[in-house]
């Protein structure tokens, strides 16, 4: 807490190169690339960081296969490029995965000529990943004995990449970055709209924690509000050349289906694909592509029903899944981009998941539309490039600024962890050694957790039940990561509520102390804030 009131004092007392209005996945890899490079950068949002659409996506940095359907195959070798590059700048984070597709009769293509599709698609990635297989209906009831093979034809098994923590954590993990350049962050702090004079963009804005108003000032403006990039441009008299249309995708978590490590993948009942996805101790079971005309949506019942009917009727479960099986739900739209137009298509089943970029250059305006986690550090990229043509000097235009720490650094970490036989301490219930998680998670700043447990052994203590936090962690959780509501902690940084059912959460004992540790003063009202509208 005292982080983001301490930045928040600084948001008023500078003059910035770059506000960057949006902590999604396009504000915050725009934050972090420019900040790394020596920009002076500020970066704010209405809501948490990876508050919105960041946080409901499929966990998975994909390549785009499904668009060879359309023949867009510029995007997808561009997206395939993408996700090599995530995987070798993330090694921990962004792992390889196989994806496992049946086929049943009467499909509008036949198993052979999709297999020749995957063939086509891992060329396209400079077979960087495991090589496709084709598979016969016998050989995927050997291999995954869950699927129903009733009706199949055959099937294939390609790879692509999944997050192996949360999608809102790895987006969090770009703003940290950004932070430790020097970025100014705050989050629960909404733009009002403002205007430009005198060479500098003046944005009125308000924290909406305390309804306290503020001022920032910036030479050029980033607006990365997702799909809200629309309705802040109107605010703001901003014309551009595209604008956004809305998909809804649902997805739904449940206990763990199959203790295999790989993606299911089939066509639902309507021709879309459908996938059936690792989440640790749970599985991910979507999704849904509904037209939507605003930014917000929910649930409803038609979702639960086709969601389980299609799951129900491709997987041999003990039983069928039910509305009690599920443990949590995601729900958010797609912000998909179409020209700006009246004659474009707005058909959001054939529309891609690509970015555009439109830049006002008198008025040193740039707005980020569309995109996907695949493709974020090519949106990093692209953007310090628009701000260089925009005439603000970038000092150190080579700097690499994503990606894990250096193979020597990581090397020394796993030595010091195994002196003091950190991994003694992994829960029981863990899928990995405890060393493991803390790097992928804190990368360098994780030798701070080893100097706390080595004065402190408490430290290592498991705080909450089931979710495989360390009281270590919290406390870094605390100082470092603008913790500012109980659900930004159990909902973003952590996966917590994803996995854990909300009961057994709440009845945790070491939630509480978690909550004093994070808030302080300040704990219980937090505790009541989340819990009532939960």
């Amino acid at each position: 807490m005292e982080l983001r009131k301490n930045n928040i004092q600084k948001l008023q007392h500078q003059i910035f190169d770059v506000l960057v209005l949006g902590g999604g996945i396009n504000g915050a890899v725009s934050a972090a690339a420019l900040s790394a490079r020596g920009l002076k950068v500020a970066l704010i949002d209405k809501r948490d960081f990876a508050g919105f659409t960041s946080q409901h996506s499929s966990n998975l940095a994909w390549g785009g296969i499904k668009y060879m359907e359309t023949y867009e195959f510029g995007l997808v070798r561009k997206l395939c490029m993408s996700r090599n590059r995530l995987m070798r700048s993330y090694p921990s984070t962004v792992q390889e995965i196989r994806f496992f597709t049946t086929i049943k009769k009467g499909f509008r293509y036949p198993p052979w000529f999709l297999y020749l599709g995957a063939v086509l698609y891992w060329f396209m990635g400079n077979g960087f990943t495991r090589f496709p297989r084709y598979m016969s209906p016998g050989r995927i009831r050997q291999e995954e004995s869950i699927v129903n093979t009733e009706g199949a034809t055959g099937g294939f098994e390609y790879s692509d990449a999944y997050l192996h923590d949360n999608d809102a954590r790895f987006v969090f993990n770009f703003i940290r970055s950004a932070m430790d350049c020097e970025c100014v962050a705050a989050n629960y702090v909404e733009s009002l709209g403002g205007k430009r004079f005198g060479g500098l963009w003046s944005i009125e804005a308000r924290d909406t924690l305390t309804q306290e108003p503020l001022t920032i000032q910036a030479k050029v403006l980033i607006n990365a509000c997702g799909p809200f990039v629309d309705e802040h441009n109107k605010m703001m008299g901003q014309t551009t050349s595209h604008r956004h249309v809305f998909s809804k995708g649902v997805h739904l978590i449940v206990d763990r289906l199959t203790p295999n490590k790989r993606v299911l993948t089939f066509f639902a009942d309507d021709g879309r694909l459908f996938f059936v996805i690792p989440m640790g101790p749970k599985t991910c079971i979507g999704t849904t592509d509904t037209r939507m005309e605003s930014p917000y949506s929910h649930v409803t019942d038609e979702d639960r029903h086709f969601i389980l009917e299609n799951i129900n009727a491709r997987l041999n479960l003990p039983k069928p899944l039910t509305e009690s099986d599920i443990v949590a739900e995601r729900c958010g739209v797609r912000p998909l981009v179409v020209g700006g137009g009246e004659g474009e298509s707005t058909d959001w089943l054939q529309l891609s998941r690509k970015h555009a970029i439109d830049v006002d250059k008198e008025s040193r305006h740039i707005s980020i539309y569309g995109g996907k986690l695949t493709d974020c550090i090519n949106v990093g990229d692209e953007i310090c490039d628009h701000v260089a043509k925009l005439g603000i000097p970038i000092p150190y235009p080579e700097k690499i600024w994503y990606g894990e720490p250096s193979d020597t650094t990581r090397d020394e970490f796993f030595h010091q962890a195994a002196l003091m036989g950190l991994n003694e301490h992994t829960s029981p219930s863990s899928s990995e050694q405890l060393s493991t998680r803390l790097w992928r998670r804190y990368g360098a700043h994780a030798f701070h957790l080893l100097d706390q447990i080595r004065a402190d052994p408490t430290k290592a203590d498991l705080l909450i039940e089931n979710a495989e936090y360390l009281r270590c962690e919290i406390e870094l959780a605390a100082r470092r990561e603008m913790v500012t509501k109980l659900e930004d902690f159990l909902r973003r940084r952590s996966k917590i509520s994803l996995v854990v059912r909300n009961e057994i959460v709440e009845a945790a004992p070491g939630l509480k102390e978690a909550c004093r540790i994070l808030f302080g003063d300040e704990a219980e009202a937090k505790w009541d804030e989340y819990f009532k509208s939960h």
